[in-house]
């Protein structure tokens, strides 16, 4: 029994080849179980019974290495009598179009099938599979693509193919294919299935006369459709994320066609939906009849476990786009965007993003999964690929964030879950990326040459060069590889390895100590001044408490001469807002947060996204889309940010692995007034509530039983611990917590520079009235003298300034409550 394929040449994108055999049960098997696999997209038909409801199976792995076998209890299904095995296999992940090189058949030049039927009579086994006595021919699906969409003529369906009886003496014999059978897993990871259905919340006519449906939503999935008219008419449906000035707007697709053709078969109302590719779309252009349509999403099955609610409909909606971006991408493999001609497994992305994935949903099959296939990559190729699996021509050096991916997301998993076994599956991988990267390292002991995406998507980086960002691409990758060398040392020392504990302890603390010879002034000042390295230093533990001090007051006042817009790429943007929170600034990280001017975490939501863009402004301010080809309007690497809103807004980090000892304490701000934060760990759900109604705080915690909590109340003074069960606390809020005296045109400039948020509106005024000239708080005279002063040297000064000026007063005391 092997794998089978059609005897007939396997045009890129043509036909998908029907498979068929009968068989004979001469009585009802006391069980049957049936094993279904492919090279390509498979979907499995027992006696005219699609079996199972996972879509696009067995999904994409690293084939060479591991095709995931999916098996399902069909005993039902199984008569007395003939019977009819069957299947339909598209080109898929296997063999058809991949990334952005345009190349196909990575793995194959053709599908090809496997399935092994077990039937068990009491103490005899009958075993049913793909052999000769298989026949194949092409049916309705007359194009697929992953990246193109289907072509589907209903009049070609070959009708009871998968029946018994059938006539398939047109049919092909088919042909054994030659593949290793050591690289059959049974499945560890969520198959992908139809998880939800979207009607459209509005079909509009285009200026040019086109139907189009919007969903409200960037998804992953397709559309259904139901469909009467007379055979042969044709139903072409187009999908795109975005519209431009009310007609399809393909440019964020880059090469992907992302269209799906039906041709009816007629004679009453049909429904359709393809089956052999996937699209990322909000906007469906439909050319023909239809009834009916709806958008199906579809993403891997996996459990959700966080959710966030605040007082803030902006944050709520920030939130709920990393949610939706993250269900677009992990889609058998967590790739970069879905929509576009590449929809890889991008290592970097996944990394900065695996905290905030690791709450939002049980990632521990996708990514345990996709782990293995990275291992398996790694010991083949001898260095972590940068996408997995590994389907670009070119190798990928050792770079940071990127292939430290291998370290950090084991580390990552294992304190979300507490599983040590974790660790030790992915042990080795982890080690042979350090001892990789050490052998690189400079006589310094720095990581000082090589290639790096550093600060990737830095918002000041050129259009054309997105890797040139503001910070020093080897201030990066040694700021990480601090980082990764402590989880490495740490890794070694839970699993009992001391011997290997102490070496990377001693490299860890190399790393660390040449990282801050270069890079770090006695004071704390970090080279290149800019948000990313300071977020760098301070979050991994580069420097001592006066100077992470010291660089905590140095990155409030880049953040505040930036006007709160975002600085910051893939690598500095998961650690801004932790930063100035960690340092005591957290006005100053609220103001970041809720920033809505372009670049900001808030600016897509106020442009309408329902998912996380690629670029901080792929849409810019004039409506035109960011001309730069890498504008994917789903790509869940900047929603890093909802790990900050987890940890200090929900309040809930983990003292250790697993939440069995948490930490409760959140810290409100940014004007809200009330947040909910819901997880479910391995050990039960956890539900903190907090909510703040003139100045009394009401606080609620829930956590399970079996696990204790140290809670800090908040804009309070009381920490208290916890054991498993339901608590309440209701308190007055100390005086001055959440209200102060109200600012005016005679405070002193000094008191107003002292509070980010006044100082931030005042100066947003005079920049308009005013541009090019600044307004020092810090001068000598700021102490004396107010705004009513300054109005004095401003001969004739309007009323609208006046008027400005009082309003940035009054509006920045109601964003403190």
């Amino acid at each position: 029994m092997s794998f089978v394929t059609a005897p007939f040449p396997a045009e890129p994108g043509g036909p998908a080849p029907y498979f068929r055999r009968e068989f004979t049960a001469d009585t009802l098997p006391d069980r049957a179980r049936l094993q279904v696999t492919a090279l390509g997209i498979v979907e499995p038909y027992l006696n005219g019974t699609r079996v199972g409801d996972e879509v696009l199976a067995p999904g994409w792995t690293s084939y060479r290495h591991r095709i995931q076998v999916s098996t399902y209890e069909v005993t039902d299904l199984i008569c007395s009598g003939a019977n009819a095995l069957g299947a339909i296999v598209g080109e898929g992940w296997a063999a058809g179009r991949l990334g952005y090189e345009g190349r196909n058949r990575h793995y194959t030049d053709r599908p090809a099938l496997f399935m092994r039927l077990e039937l068990t009579y009491g103490d005899r086994t009958v075993i049913v599979g793909t052999d000769g006595q298989w026949t194949t021919a092409t049916g309705a699906v007359l194009a697929q693509s992953l990246y193109d969409g289907e072509n589907y003529d209903a009049r070609c369906e070959p009708d009871g193919w998968n029946l018994p009886g059938f006539d398939d003496g047109a049919w092909s014999p088919v042909e054994p294919f030659d593949w290793d059978p050591a690289t059959l897993v049974h499945r560890n990871a969520e198959p992908i299935r139809r998880i939800e259905e979207l009607a459209p919340v509005e079909i509009t006519t285009s200026p040019s006369g086109t139907t189009i449906a919007d969903f409200g939503q960037n998804l992953s999935g397709w559309v259904r459709l139901a469909v009467t008219g007379r055979a042969g008419q044709t139903v072409t449906i187009r999908h795109a994320e975005l519209l431009t000035e009310g007609e399809l707007d393909v440019a964020t697709l880059r090469t992907a066609r992302s269209t799906d053709t039906y041709i009816l078969r007629g004679g009453g109302q049909e429904r359709w939906e393809p089956r052999f590719t996937f699209h990322g779309f909000r906007y469906a252009e439909i050319d023909g009849p239809f009834d009916e349509i709806t958008a199906v999403v579809v993403h891997s099955d996996m459990r959700r476990t966080g959710w966030l609610e605040t007082s803030d409909d902006l944050l709520n909606r920030l939130h709920a786009n990393a949610v939706w971006s993250m269900r677009g991408n992990f889609v058998g493999v967590p790739t970069d965007c879905p929509q576009r001609d590449e929809r890889l497994g991008w290592t970097g992305d996944l990394n900065a993003f695996a905290p905030t994935a690791a709450f939002l949903y049980d990632v521990r099959g996708v990514l345990g999964s996709w782990l293995d296939d990275l291992a398996a990559e790694q010991a083949e190729k001898g260095y972590v690929p940068w996408v997995v699996p590994d389907i670009l021509s070119t190798p990928s050096p050792p770079t940071a964030l990127w292939s430290d991916v291998a370290v950090s997301l084991p580390w990552t998993l294992y304190q979300q879950y507490g599983d040590t076994e974790i660790l030790r599956r992915c042990y080795d991988s982890m080690a042979a990326f350090i001892g990789d990267v050490e052998t690189r390292l400079d006589a310094d002991g720095l990581w000082s040459s090589g290639f790096q995406f550093g600060d990737w998507l830095d918002p000041d980086a050129p259009a054309d060069n997105a890797a040139g960002g503001k910070t020093d691409r080897h201030l990066v990758a040694c700021a990480y590889l601090a980082k990764t060398t402590r989880e490495m040392a740490d890794t070694a020392r839970i699993l009992g390895r001391e011997q290997d504990a102490a070496r990377f302890t001693a490299l860890a603390d190399r790393v660390r100590e040449a990282f801050r010879r270069e890079y770090v002034t006695a004071h704390g000042r970090v080279a290149g001044e800019t948000a990313t390295a300071y977020a760098l230093a301070i979050c991994f533990g580069l420097l001592d408490p006066d100077q992470e001090a010291h660089a905590g007051t140095r990155l409030a006042a880049l953040v505040a001469k930036a006007g709160y817009t975002i600085s910051t790429g893939f690598a500095g943007t998961p650690l801004i807002l932790p930063a100035l929170s960690r340092t005591g600034h957290l006005q100053e990280a609220y103001l970041l947060l809720t920033q809505t001017a372009c670049p900001s975490f808030l600016y897509p939501v106020t442009q309408g996204a329902t998912t996380i863009w690629e670029r901080w402004d792929a849409i810019r301010p004039d409506g035109s889309l960011n001309p730069s080809g890498m504008t994917s309007l789903n790509h869940y690497a900047l929603g890093a940010v909802c790990h900050w809103l987890h940890t200090t807004v929900g309040g809930l980090s983990a003292i250790e692995p697993g939440y069995r000892r948490m930490r409760i304490a959140p810290q409100p701000g940014g004007g809200l007034t009330h947040a909910t934060l819901t997880h479910s760990t391995v050990h039960g759900e956890v539900r903190i509530g907090w909510r703040i109604t003139g100045t009394r705080m009401d606080v609620e915690v829930t956590i399970p039983e079996g696990t204790e909590a140290v809670v800090e109340l908040p804009l309070g003074d009381q920490v208290i611990e916890i054991t498993g069960g339901d608590h309440r606390w209701r308190y007055d809020l100390p005086e001055g917590s959440g209200s102060r005296e109200a600012y005016t045109m005679d405070t002193p400039l000094r008191t107003l520079a002292a509070d980010p948020a006044v100082w931030h509106a005042l100066t947003g005024v005079f920049a308009k009235h005013f541009p090019g000239i600044p307004i020092d708080g810090d001068a000598p005279e700021a102490a004396a003298y107010s705004l009513n002063n300054i109005l004095d040297f401003v001969p004739g000064a309007s009323e609208a300034l006046k008027n400005d000026l009082k309003s940035a007063l009054a509006g920045s005391r109601q964003a403190d409550r």
